[in-house]
């Protein structure tokens, strides 16, 4: 049978993982536990409309509720929900690598990275360009804010970079895909990743706020 898809697999691995840890373990998500988590996953693949909220300000007290409402259930019904999105868009395959594989990757590791002793995994090289293909056009986003011209490049394949902000003077920020994928989400528990350019703009860069 083919190989489940990056965004599948890392699904199925925060769910394993969830069920192991319990839903009072802590995630990198604010003050989010891993059934806060849960629940923000399933609200944003199943309910549409509340699921604005997460990225529209507006309409957060929307996503909120349901949130509230949905995170009433029992918390390993709720991860044997996630494991597998159903009959829902996210579950088409080309939208589900569009949508889902930063999404799980990232929250895959905020949930990892909050136990102590975590270690960075090593991923398979296919995932690695998988992760890639998703942040150069990801990261343009994730620094709308931060106001300095940023370039990436991969530490695995030092020749492959890219321009995620055009401007004189950009910050190259270098490592694995995978933890490019967690700095440029706004995460800080990363691993390996250099930065190059003028301090006060690598300054900057590491303090904007970044994320989607």
């Amino acid at each position: 049978m083919p190989r489940p898809s990056l965004a599948r697999r890392e699904r199925h691995d925060l769910c394993d993982l969830a069920l192991t840890l319990g839903e009072d373990a802590p995630t990198l998500c604010g003050g989010w536990d891993a059934k806060d988590l849960v629940t923000h996953l399933l609200v944003r693949e199943n309910r549409p409309v509340a699921g604005l909220g997460i990225a529209v300000p507006a309409l957060s007290g929307l996503a909120d509720r349901e949130m509230a409402r949905v995170g009433r259930r029992d918390f390993a019904v709720l991860v044997e929900k996630l494991r597998d999105p159903g009959l829902t868009p996210y579950a088409i395959k080309p939208l589900e690598r569009v949508l889902n594989t930063l999404e799980f990757f990232v929250h895959h590791e905020d949930l990892r990275r909050a136990q102590e002793g975590w270690q960075p995994r090593t991923l398979d090289p296919a995932d690695e360009q998988r992760l890639w293909s998703a942040i150069r056009g990801g990261a343009r986003l994730a620094v709308r804010k931060a106001g300095v011209a940023v370039r990436i490049r991969r530490s695995d394949v030092p020749t492959e970079s890219a321009t995620v902000r055009r401007g004189a003077g950009p910050v190259t920020v270098t490592g694995l895909p995978s933890e490019l994928a967690l700095f440029f989400f706004g995460r800080d528990r990363t691993h390996g990743l250099a930065f190059d350019g003028p301090p006060a703009a690598v300054a900057k860069l590491r303090t904007a706020e970044l994320g989607f």
